[in-house]
């Protein structure tokens, strides 16, 4: 059987979202904001909610992505990560099932290879939820 995490609940634009970004050091938030943007613009289908504290994106109620700010660093986190093509080796974690990006706000990444894992965890979570 798959695991899903599902989150009922979740709304396209939460405020308690982005009350989170703002509470956040600024460089951090920022950080963290960018890129939750690019989980909120997969696709229409995006709600997002927090859990555990931090900002979740779902497709519907299937969560895909999160992020979450530290003391230094920013993680970028994927619900089904251990599943995902991560040809760069960016990801990070030793669960089943979850993985995450650790940025490090002065350490460069490749940026394209975030980018992909992003859209990848939400296409992959559409798949398997059937949409």
């Amino acid at each position: 059987m798959d695991r899903i995490l599902r989150f009922p609940g979740g709304v396209r634009r939460d405020p308690a979202v982005d009350d989170w970004f703002d509470e956040q050091a600024e460089h951090l938030g920022a950080i963290a904001k960018e890129w939750f943007s690019l989980m909120r613009a997969c696709g229409e289908d995006v709600l997002e909610l927090l859990h555990d504290g931090h900002p979740t994106a779902c497709v519907g109620d299937a969560a895909f992505g999160y992020v979450n700010a530290f003391t230094n660093h920013v993680n970028v986190g994927f619900f089904r990560g251990a599943q995902l093509p991560d040809p760069e080796n960016l990801l990070v974690g030793t669960g089943k099932f979850m993985r995450h990006v650790k940025l490090d706000p002065d350490t460069r990444i490749a940026t394209s290879a975030l980018k992909d894992l992003v859209r990848f965890a939400y296409l992959d979570m559409s798949r398997r939820i059937g949409n």
